[in-house]
């Protein structure tokens, strides 16, 4: 189905799955995924128009690249060469800079009416990044869940870092402040004042970043230590599920990821998008922040002859 074409002419398509129980639209601009409904209650933040995609996103369910989340000065280096990288977020790039994946019109490469492929490449030197870049997406649902399939490869060496941005709202509507969170991780990431890891791995415990048994996620958010909310890294040993009370709804996710970057939805302001502060949680499964300039973290290098290979599913009951 056609969604209207960018200001340069592509031509941005939407595919429907279905599977009974759920249905998921996605774009093939930023690999969107523009809705997801479970029960007939759509559970991500999106809109209707591309138009509002090009010009009133926060990401809403893009898939973010080369690297998601922040470097920290718009800079790395790899195999010592020096890479600038543009910078968008205070003094870091995010989310793989103005012209990352998630404002690209990817291929659609397959489609039935429970999965779609889409694919990009990435020309070496987009961004700033180093190497040729070949990037595929599946979204698959299955019986009662999304699945994500990520899979990529380079001619040179990169440093790659993917995740999906969806906004989850699992009552359809109003904050997510009652949404009860668990998070099986016992470390988080601390960050400086620009959201840049310290590179300290600190412990949850006795802090209102603990989530390892369930809380609300409005209860503690006004903590000084969040610094407006949350927006943070954890180190996973396990999966998050999410439980919106008044329905009884409950997202488990799942992944083969290291981390998860927890975000409250804190910057949401309904003037610059068609929702407020709090109005969707991110639960986006990744490698860690600035990985590339902290060499104690988790690589997110990948060199010529190698596949980076990565899942997440979302299940809901």
């Amino acid at each position: 189905m056609n969604f209207g074409a960018t200001p340069s002419g592509e031509q941005v398509e939407r595919h429907v799955l279905t599977n009974g129980r759920m249905r998921a639209s996605i774009l093939s601009y930023g690999a969107i995924l523009q809705s997801l409904e479970v029960s007939g209650v759509d559970v991500v933040l999106g809109y209707t128009a591309l138009g509002d995609y090009l010009t009133r996103s926060r990401y809403f369910g893009a898939v973010v690249g080369r690297y998601g989340n922040r470097i920290a000065g718009g800079r790395f280096t790899l195999d010592d060469v020096s890479y600038e990288l543009p910078v968008n977020n205070g003094p870091n790039s995010l989310h793989g800079g103005p012209g990352g994946f998630s404002n690209r019109v990817w291929r659609v490469d397959g489609v039935s009416d429970s999965a779609v492929t889409l694919a990009y490449v990435s020309a070496d030197g987009e961004e700033g990044y180093p190497g040729t870049l070949t990037v595929s997406l599946t979204y698959t649902l299955t019986e009662d869940a999304l699945r994500l399939d990520y899979r990529a490869t380079t001619d040179a060496p990169t440093v790659l870092n993917l995740t999906n941005h969806s906004y989850f709202n699992l009552a359809g509507d109003g904050d997510i402040l009652k949404h009860v969170v668990r998070i099986d991780a016992d470390r988080y990431l601390p960050v400086d004042s620009t959201k840049i890891p310290t590179g300290e791995l600190a412990p949850v415990a006795g802090t209102a970043f603990d989530f390892a048994t369930p809380y609300e996620v409005g209860a503690r958010i006004d903590d000084p230590l969040l610094g407006g909310g949350y927006d943070h890294c954890y180190v996973l040993n396990g999966g998050i599920e999410v439980l919106e009370p008044v329905s009884g709804r409950v997202m488990e996710v799942s992944t083969t990821e290291p981390g998860v970057q927890f975000y409250s939805g804190n910057m949401l302001d309904g003037i610059a998008t068609a929702y407020g502060a709090h109005a969707g949680l991110c639960l986006e499964t990744q490698h860690f922040p600035d990985s590339p300039n902290q060499a104690h973290f988790p690589s997110t290098v990948l060199r010529p002859g190698e596949e980076f290979v990565s899942t997440t599913s979302y299940r809901f009951r």
